[in-house]
């Protein structure tokens, strides 16, 4: 499905500039500023305030063949195929 997000942008309610990024996605989860879409081909677009999580550009690579996604307050971690587990957002958390 699509995801559209409208509001405080400080809150993860702008997608604006990963719009075109969500496509086919597949699970939404958030902490308690950021959101994290999982896609149909197993990638991840974040978006919302960067230290809860929504910068995710330092480990987008590694964020491939991903299953699921869990968060906290300030943080997000992936699950990969492998069985693998990448974090990140506030290091705390």
């Amino acid at each position: 499905g699509r995801v559209i997000a409208k509001g405080n942008a400080g809150y993860g309610g702008d997608s604006s500039r990963v719009q075109d990024r969500l496509r086919n996605v597949q699970q939404l989860v958030s902490t308690l500023r950021a959101f994290a879409a999982i896609l149909e081909n197993g990638s991840v677009v974040t978006w919302g305030h960067d230290e809860y999580g929504a910068d995710s550009s330092n480990i987008q690579h590694q964020l491939q063949e991903v299953r699921h996604v869990h968060s906290t307050d300030q943080a997000f971690a992936a699950i990969l195929s492998t069985g693998r587990v990448v974090a990140w957002g506030l290091h705390q958390w």
